[in-house]
């Protein structure tokens, strides 16, 4: 090994070693949002996690567990994330050494790409996105050793027919993980996996993405502009990689055409990064309006990060070496060159660390809890989407919580595999047919949702968060109560009695973070969201029940829905805007149904208050003018009634 290998080798492993110091202590500890809580539960069942599998990152999660015993189960397959990620970054840190050799611009390209928001966000928790990224510095390390072979004869020698077969035989042997899946649906020990692939149909449905839509982010007929997408992109690379770094990728590529010996390197990254944007923002079927839905696409951006990154490392080592053949002062030229990489990785180290750093965060974990702690014993729990359904899993399998109750989640029991395959591990629930197909619920083999519940009225069924529009037959025989989060179904026979159920679900949760502190695109909003939106949703529904009932108890549960808003709305100072819009229309149902215990003055002061804020805080509503309208008239009711008063 020459000097200067030994000098890359050693600037990588310093690379990867601070990497992985600035990434371990902001790891989160517990389980994070989206498909995290899924990846981790697969791996602590070895099951099969969503298409297309996983089944390396589940090897190595699984691993990650039994290596690291004396922490949960979400800490240590966190943790393997950081270190896949630190792993990264060195990768793309050797590969500008063997192309302009160790300095500056190597650090660069690795450690940019470990500090940007998006490389430090998903290398802190449980994702695939590490194992990914390690396999594209893995792939331009391999771009760089093939291009800086010793001579023409050893290029010659790999892309003879000998060696285009070991490179086939090689590619092939990548697929080696993917025997698992066929292993794992057949063993069928875990409790929770997705998919049967014990057949070759079932293996090349979940190869394919089928479920999902085969080179597509979700399943769904609607499409985005490619503009649009790309447009998002760019933002994205403006805003977190900064604009230097792309000053500095975009002068490389052109230095680059000067640079005989390794300019076609940067051309065929380049190609690379256009191929896949142009491709992925063809195919990215999910709306980036959508603070939520653009979390979840900016994840596969990572891959052309790191082109951007690596080129950006060119950039930096060949301005450096253009200006020393020109002006001479190489030391002073390297010296700047150092400068800038230092300066740069500062800037965003403190512009990302604070929210990147997930050390403390342990919403989605609580959020789970809570739920878990507000179920009566021996329930069954109909979980919908990623959020309550892959935390509960979660601390269901993983962490042993709450044995007592059924997980049942409502989107996979609407594919023909789920109770061939899950019902075994489901003791004590019925599935009256082979599959719930909301659409044609009464074919062969399938079953509808009151079917469902029908069977099972032995134990108490919750829906955690609603229940799809597709399937409403549950309508004829049961109602739905809002527990928090959940919705308790139970037979329409049953009585309700509203005060009870009040005092039951003012305080279910044990909640305190601040309305708004998350920022929109994160999955912890969305379970601060659903737990604010869970204080209200017992008023909503007595507000709801009183208008389709015209007994004499109307008055009685629209004068109990205004105390609930009433009190909501005292006890905090920041809360969603809907609130006021639900506690003015309370306080105007409460004056117009009679009931006498109320100031008509007070009431008339409240609506048109409330409503106010409201358009206040959300300007934006479609009923706008409508609501400013009501207030016009509220007001002018209310001065009426002074007049009236007055002697």
């Amino acid at each position: 090994m020459s000097t200067e290998q030994k000098k890359s080798w050693i600037l990588t492993g310093a690379t990867v070693a601070c990497v992985a110091a600035l990434y371990v202590p902001c790891v989160q500890r517990t389980v994070p949002g989206g498909d995290s809580g899924e990846l981790i539960t697969t791996a602590c069942e070895l099951g099969v996690a969503h298409p297309p599998g996983y089944p390396l990152f589940t090897m190595l999660a699984y691993l990650a567990m039994r290596v690291l015993p004396s922490l949960s189960p979400a800490h240590s397959v966190n943790l393997m994330s950081s270190l896949l990620g630190a792993a990264a970054s060195g990768a793309l840190c050797i590969s500008v050494c063997k192309l302009t050799g160790p300095g500056p611009g190597a650090v660069l390209a690795g450690g940019l790409f470990a500090v940007s928001r998006l490389s430090w966000q998903w290398s802190v928790v449980a994702e695939v996105f590490t194992v990914n990224n390690c396999f594209v510095g893995l792939l331009f390390f391999l771009i760089a050793s093939f291009h800086c072979a010793e001579n023409a004869t050893q290029r010659r020698k790999e892309l003879s027919l000998r060696g285009l077969l070991s490179l086939g035989l090689c590619f092939l042997i990548g697929f080696l993980p993917y025997v698992y899946l066929p292993i794992s649906s057949y063993v069928n020990t875990a409790r929770w996996s997705w998919g049967d692939q014990t057949s070759l149909s079932g293996l090349l449905t979940h190869l394919l993405r089928t479920e999902y839509g085969t080179f597509s982010l979700a399943k769904t007929e609607s499409s985005v502009n490619l503009t649009t997408m790309l447009k998002a992109q760019l933002d994205h690379c403006l805003a977190d990689l900064t604009p230097p770094v792309l000053v500095l990728a975009g002068t490389g590529l052109l230095l680059s055409l000067r640079d005989r010996m390794h300019g076609s390197v940067s051309w065929l990254l380049t190609t690379m990064l256009l191929v896949y944007s142009l491709f992925f923002a063809w195919r990215a079927n999910l709306n980036v309006g959508s603070p939520l839905l653009l979390g979840v696409v900016e994840r596969f951006w990572l891959q052309s990060d790191a082109a951007v990154c690596v080129l950006a490392g060119l950039g930096l080592s060949r301005t450096h070496s253009e200006l020393e053949r020109r002006l001479g002062y190489g030391g002073f030229w390297k010296a700047t060159s150092w400068v800038i990489t230092t300066a740069l990785m500062a800037h965003m180290v403190r512009t990302n660390h604070r929210g990147c750093d997930q050390s403390r965060n342990d919403v989605v974990e609580r959020f789970a809890k809570e739920i878990l702690a507000s179920i009566p014993t021996n329930s069954i729990i109909l979980t919908r989407g990623d959020l309550p359904g892959n935390s509960l899993r979660y601390l269901h399998y993983c962490q042993g919580e709450r044995p007592d109750v059924r997980l049942v989640d409502q989107e996979m029991m609407t594919y023909t595999w789920y109770v061939a395959k899950l019902a075994q591990h489901h003791p004590g629930v019925n599935f009256p047919g082979l599959w719930w197909d909301p659409s044609h619920p009464k074919g062969k083999d399938t079953f509808s949702l009151e079917q469902f519940l029908s069977r099972n009225t032995e134990r108490d069924v919750f829906a955690c968060i609603g229940l799809p529009d597709g399937d409403p037959s549950w309508k004829r025989s049961f109602s739905r109560w809002p527990l928090g989060v959940c919705d308790y179904l139970v037979p329409v026979q049953r009585q309700f009695h509203p005060e009870d159920w009040a005092r039951r679900t003012r305080n279910i949760y044990n909640w305190s973070e601040p309305y708004d502190r998350f920022h929109p695109k994160l999955w912890e909003h969305v379970a601060n969201e659903e737990m604010w939106q869970a204080r209200m949703k017992t008023a909503f529904f007595l507000f709801d029940l009183a208008g389709r009932i015209q007994a004499e108890g109307r008055a009685r549960l629209f004068e109990l829905s205004y105390n609930l808003y009433k009190e909501l709305v005292e006890t905090h100072s920041n809360y969603p805007s809907n609130w006021d819009k639900n506690l003015a229309l309370a306080c105007e149902k409460l004056l117009r149904s009679g009931h006498r215990g109320y100031s008509p003055d007070d009431l008339l002061s409240c609506s048109a208050r409330h409503f106010s804020l409201y358009l206040e805080k959300d300007p934006g509503d479609p009923q706008g003018e409508a609501i400013r309208s009501a207030v016009t008239h509220l007001l002018k009711e209310r001065d009426r009634l002074h007049h009236r008063q007055t002697p």
